[in-house]
């Protein structure tokens, strides 16, 4: 086997920050960089200094492989850090901007936040909850969410936030590994013009959680509830009763923030820690400069904050910068395709982040949905989850950004906490596709499978260098699996990502998808991202997922499931069409042995491609749980066409 991956992809075109946007910009020049490689440990605590700090740390890194501790001995409390060092300056000022997928709306100011998160740390306290205490948030996207998470951080109680439209099951998973002893949860939500019967689905779970002792439910939607007298409780009863002022607890930098399980394909949900000093000082620091965010600025990123991105880019980045954070209930296609496009215009939405699947989505749906809103208000854009490719960083740049909000390409994961690869929008030549470089203070390599670099131009692994403050610190109540699955490859030398990369002449990275997701065609190691981006090329193509298959021959076959746009109609000279496509981007080698047509592809809610299920199916195995796939039936609507 090859001990690179082939990289074929080749992308000429460059944008260079506006003028006037890269006047006022953060950084519009390579002083950080050339500080940040000076002294990289000064360098983060420049960021963290701009923090409060109850008591200075001692230093700021102990690193002792693979194991990190940041700004050692400093006391910090994160609540404090996001609300009440903002009341001076900001308590008028709209801290979340809510919106539900019905159209109502709710502005909550610093000093509304401040006063609801302080009566929530009480409620908290009251059921004992106390520093080190897990708490599982089984909530929608309402404000209530992040009101619980810095609940949490004033009274030093972890949460672990799961996403609201993981199943029972799921949940159990995880108040069972975290032994949480309060659940949160609400009655209910919208989600596509339906209701989501939340509190049911927590019954279920919560039959085998028994270190719960307390459920708090948030009345969203009004519906009929099973209340359990003891455990089961109304938010808003208990917010009634409850001060409004608790004092913030002094934590120690490493103390644990917050758990957050990222769910495998196999085995049980890893439940990634990350601790309080280091993690904010990344978040702080990206959200500053990556998104260039000004006093001014209404901010939106639309990931839900039951992953990682709307823990560290919709609630703690944001408010840590004293920013104003916009949320949304539902779907971005309610009860219109412009439904996104509508909310930038009545909001005068400045900042938007989203994620690559959902670009290609609207690109499907066509440009005649945010042509007929204003969006004048954009001075940024950003992709986040997963390698764009360069037709739909192309009409996100001109179709939504008009040709006149850089487009900044964030390569990161849970485990990294904060943006590590990505553009600086002020003074990054960018080039579509490219998440461009390393983020001043973080230092990242492509390797082969020996840890050697490999030249430019070439796929490997990609791997960090050097510890970074927002750092995961181990997989909790599982230190092996930390080792093993992070350090253990290069022999503990690198932070192993899991994902492929190259690097240009330039020194921009590439990012070519997950390791797992390359396909071995003859001796050729093919980054799906890439075949892919080739596909998605085609004018007819909306969005393809590609997966291997087991091949006699050649090892492995590839096969291609592909989303028509408008207008288009499958038949077998457009197939031949989309093999001449990649033949002519790519070259012969990566031809697709199978072109699948599909009205959809099968995503979790968050637009995630569930590739697992497409191997299977390709396979012919039996698919596995398909209970977070947006559209379940997807999955037989493909078999179908088999």
């Amino acid at each position: 086997m090859s001990e690179t991956i082939d990289a074929f992809l080749k992308e000429n075109r460059t944008f260079p920050p506006p003028t006037e946007f890269a006047k006022q910009a953060w950084v519009n020049n390579d002083d950080p960089y050339k500080r940040a490689e000076d002294n990289y440990e000064k360098f983060w605590e420049g960021f963290a200094s701009e923090l409060h700090w109850f008591k200075k740390w001692s230093k700021a890194l102990e690193w002792k492989p693979p194991h990190a501790k940041w700004f050692v001995g400093g006391k910090l409390n994160i609540s404090y850090n996001c609300l009440d060092r903002h009341l001076s300056a900001h308590k008028n000022k709209a801290a979340l901007i809510w919106e539900g997928e019905p159209g109502e709306t709710r502005t909550l100011t610093y000093y509304d936040l401040y006063r609801e998160v302080n009566k929530f740390a009480n409620v908290l306290k009251k059921f004992g909850v106390k520093r080190g205490d897990r708490v599982s948030i089984y909530l929608p996207m309402i404000p209530e969410l992040p009101i619980a998470m810095l609940a949490c951080t004033r009274i030093g109680a972890t949460h672990s936030v799961v996403f609201s439209a993981f199943s029972a099951q799921a949940l159990r998973d995880r108040n069972q590994d975290s032994q949480a002893k309060v659940l949160i949860t609400a009655d209910g939500y919208y989600r596509s013009g339906n209701v989501e019967k939340l509190k049911e689905r927590a019954d279920l779970a919560l039959k085998e959680s028994p270190s719960v002792k307390q459920v708090v439910i948030v009345k969203r939607m009004g519906n009929a509830v099973t209340m359990e007298s003891g455990r089961d409780h109304w938010w808003h009863e208990l917010m009634q009763e409850a001060d409004d002022y608790c004092k913030p607890e002094e934590m120690d930098s490493e103390d644990p923030l917050y758990i957050l399980y990222t769910s495998g394909s196999t085995g049980k949900p890893k439940g990634v820690l990350h601790t309080t000093g280091g993690y904010l000082t990344g978040v702080y620091a990206t959200n500053k400069w990556v998104f260039d965010i000004k006093d001014n600025d209404t901010y939106w990123c639309t990931a839900d904050i039951g992953w990682v991105t709307g823990h560290s880019y919709i609630v703690y980045g944001p408010l840590a910068n004293g920013a104003t954070s916009l949320m949304y209930e539902g779907s971005p296609d309610y009860p219109q395709k412009d439904r996104f496009w509508a909310i930038i215009e009545k909001h005068n939405v400045n900042i938007f982040y989203t994620a690559p699947t959902a670009i290609r989505t609207f690109m499907k749906w066509g440009a005649q949905w945010p042509e007929k809103r204003d969006m004048s208000s954009l001075r940024l854009l950003g992709s986040v989850g997963e390698p764009i490719n360069p037709e739909a960083w192309i009409w996100y740049h001109e179709t939504i950004g008009k040709g006149r909000c850089p487009v900044v390409d964030t390569w990161w994961q849970t485990e990294t906490g904060s943006i590590l690869i990505t553009p600086l929008p002020g003074h990054t030549i960018l080039k579509p596709g490219s998440a461009t470089k390393p983020f001043p203070g973080i230092a990242a390599m492509v390797v082969d499978e020996h840890g050697k670099e490999v030249p430019p131009g070439t796929g490997g692994y990609l791997v960090i260098t050097k510890p970074w403050p927002s750092m995961l610190r181990t997989i909790y109540g599982d230190p092996d699996r930390y080792v093993k699955q992070y350090w253990n490859k290069f022999g503990g030398k690198f932070y192993f990502t899991g994902d492929g990369a190259k690097r240009d002449k330039d020194g921009y990275f590439w990012l070519l998808g997950r390791i797992d997701d390359v396909i071995n065609v003859s001796g050729h190691r093919i980054s799906t991202m890439e075949v892919e981006s080739a596909l998605v090329e085609h004018d007819a193509v909306a969005e393809a997922a590609v997966v291997g298959k087991n091949h006699e021959i050649k090892g492995q076959a590839i096969v291609a499931f592909v989303t028509l746009g408008d207008g288009y109609k499958p038949s077998d000279q457009l197939k031949e069409g989309l093999r001449e496509k990649v033949k002519e981007v790519i070259g012969p080698i990566a031809k697709p042995d199978a072109i699948i047509f599909s009205d959809d592809l099968p995503k979790t809610r968050s637009g995630k491609i569930m590739r697992r299920i497409l191997q299977d199916l390709a396979e012919g195995r039996p698919v596995g749980d398909t209970t977070t796939l947006r559209d379940p039936g997807v999955v037989e609507r493909i078999k179908q066409q088999l």
